[in-house]
């Protein structure tokens, strides 16, 4: 399943007390739709999942379905290290009304392969919705080998990977043993053109909130044969790709955000604001824009 080229990952909006905003919620998703973004992905590492109430997922998931209104994919962030937690999770998310759930490699108990594709199998038989993998060993430690991720496959609602390995072999390996319906995006900005160039359907992005049109005009230039214009804004985006991540994210696109007017507060503990030089860091690269 192709749910477009550039999703969003999309951070969630807090107000100055750190309760989710949907005002600015709404506002966001209008402007990600207009400047970029093909789909929406909701609750997931760049939304600080990990500090969202299942109340306040159901909430995000029920509202942005009703703002986006059948305009573009809303998926939404569904899995956990816990399979009856994922399941329970994922079934609100359908019922929600979103399109599909992203579901993220168990982290902390570090699962086998095996223990993985049946993690995999066991939501994806609950649900009627597709289900995406996440695959994203640097926050979950385990990694999704390539086979199992082609085996997972072969489940009819299993129709997709978001490939965050940095490994554009694994990718060409999946790619090449999954069938046309099967999608794989990148998960990593700064490898939206080289796998894409290899056969990845897209990229789920961070730096899509600030140079969304960018990304698509960047695609569009490689799908038309001007692969070294293609290339050429590649280079001129990559300090961008690299620098919403210079401190721990979302809190630099947050901060970006900010500076093109579209505030959506700031993040939640654990995370903290940036600092004054990473702020002006970040101010750089946005007046380089």
């Amino acid at each position: 399943m192709n749910f477009g080229k550039v999703l969003t990952a999309m951070v969630t909006p807090f107000d100055h007390h750190g309760n989710v905003d949907f005002n600015k919620t709404t506002v966001l998703v209008e402007y990600l739709l207009a400047n970029g973004s093909d789909g929406l992905v909701v609750t997931g590492t760049t939304g600080e999942s990990p500090t969202l109430c299942v109340e306040e997922k159901v909430a995000l998931w029920k509202h942005v379905v009703k703002t986006v209104n059948g305009r573009a994919p809303v998926i939404a962030g569904a899995g956990s290290n816990s399979t009856e937690a994922s399941i329970t999770l994922a079934n609100k998310a359908e019922n929600a009304g979103v399109d599909a759930v992203m579901l993220v490699a168990p982290y902390y108990n570090k699962p086998s392969q095996r223990g993985m594709y049946e993690h995999f199998k066991t939501i994806a038989a609950s649900l009627r919705i597709p289900v995406m993998i996440y695959n994203v060993p640097g926050r979950s430690v385990v990694r999704i080998e390539p086979q199992t991720i082609i085996e997972l496959a072969k489940i009819p609602n299993v129709v997709s990977v978001k490939e965050a390995t940095g490994d554009l072999d694994s990718m060409a390996e999946i790619i090449q043993q999954t069938d046309e319906h099967f999608s794989l995006y990148s998960g990593d900005d700064n490898l939206t053109l080289p796998s894409y160039v290899i056969g990845a359907n897209g990229i789920i992005s961070v730096s899509a909130h600030v140079i969304g049109n960018e990304m698509q005009e960047m695609l569009t230039l490689y799908e038309a044969g001007k692969v070294k214009e293609a290339a050429s804004l590649h280079r001129k985006l990559l300090p961008i790709f690299n620098g919403m991540f210079s401190a721990p994210s979302p809190t630099p696109v947050k901060a970006a955000l900010k500076m093109k007017g579209l505030d959506t507060g700031g993040v939640r503990l654990p995370l903290v604001s940036l600092t004054v030089d990473e702020e002006a860091f970040i101010q750089n690269l946005m007046d380089g824009l």
